[in-house]
């Protein structure tokens, strides 16, 4: 069956984890959810990278973290925070990109 991660998530987000680094969140509504995403691997480095269109050496870390029944994945930025042509000061807008993202199960 597909699912849309926004339909599966309670909170999708992303901020600052820094000025040289972005943490991205995905909460699910129910550990259910979550154990089936974890198990089938549904976010790992070589899905989330082309979704952000950055080599999968930028990730840092992407980590299932099951007290929270959450995703964490955390990234090189790509501007630092307040230079020159950076638009997202905060990071809180780079989320977009996963809540269009669906997965199998």
């Amino acid at each position: 069956m597909e699912y849309k991660l926004m339909d599966v998530a309670s909170v999708i987000r992303s901020k600052n984890s820094g000025p040289y680094e972005l943490t991205f969140d995905i909460i699910f509504k129910d550990f259910d959810m979550y154990n089936k995403a974890k198990e089938a691997q549904i976010m790992n480095k070589k899905v989330f990278a082309p979704l952000y269109n950055i080599p999968e050496s930028d990730i840092i870390s992407l980590v299932y973290f099951d007290p929270a029944k959450a995703i964490k994945i955390t990234i090189v930025r790509p501007i630092p925070s307040g230079s020159l042509g950076e638009t997202d000061v905060y990071g809180a807008q780079q989320h977009a990109p996963l809540m269009k993202f669906q997965f199998k199960l």
